[in-house]
């Protein structure tokens, strides 16, 4: 079981890696990165190259994980009673590679819509929450509350519904992890959403590229050759 638990981990990790976000803003000739926020995740993809771009890299972050989840739960250890802690454990894995890709110095996004793979993997009940995300979104108008609540629900989840499970504890260990996580991406955002200056739904920031920036210091890389 342990080799299962760090094998599980570490694949998790690797598919995590693969930036959406990022991919799609090559493929528009940009770094995401450089733009608005700075995340490579849905908001930061939505806001800067649009509701188009930022729905593919969404479905994109999701899919990264509930593929392999749902390979792993079906395919590799079907019928097992911990195949639901191994898809939790993958999962957060892939969180953990999303919000720290080793490739990209550690800075990718902020792990809610590869949260959301993982979710439907341990149990597509969960589905039924989207409604309710969407409508705290559409209340509060801010998606950072709304991804805080996502967080939040894993781990009450399984602690309700799967209650006398044989890994119930560790289950509802690992949901904890997804929320730690969660709230300490979410710090700054929190933070602002306490002073009032947390960015709206709908309100579109200008996202220049910082050319001006970049080609001063490209000069200054040449003057310093």
């Amino acid at each position: 079981m342990p080799v299962k638990i760090v094998l599980c981990f570490l694949a998790g990790y690797a598919f995590g890696n693969l930036q959406t976000a990022f991919f799609i803003g090559k493929a528009h000739g940009i770094d995401i990165r450089n733009y608005g926020s700075g995340n490579a995740g849905t908001t930061n993809a939505m806001r800067t190259l649009g509701r188009k771009s930022g729905s593919l890299v969404f479905i994109g972050d999701l899919l990264k994980v509930l593929i392999p989840g749902l390979i792993l739960r079906y395919a590799i250890f079907p019928g097992e009673p911990y195949v639901i802690l191994l898809c939790e454990i993958l999962g957060f894995g892939a969180v953990l590679g999303h919000c720290y890709p080793f490739w990209m110095q550690f800075h990718g996004g902020k792990g809610i819509a590869v949260t959301a793979g993982a979710m439907v993997c341990v149990d597509w009940r969960l589905l039924a929450f989207v409604p309710v995300f969407a409508a705290i979104v559409y209340l509060t108008k801010y998606v950072s509350v709304g991804s805080l609540f996502v967080v939040v629900l894993f781990p009450t989840y399984i602690a309700i519904v799967y209650h006398g499970h044989p890994y119930y504890l560790w289950m509802v260990a690992v949901g904890l992890l997804y929320t730690v996580s969660g709230f300490y991406m979410h710090r700054a955002n929190i933070v602002r959403l306490l002073h009032g200056t947390e960015n709206k739904v709908g309100h579109h920031k200008a996202l220049v590229e910082t050319e001006k920036t970049m080609s001063e210091s490209i000069q200054e890389d040449k003057t310093n050759e």
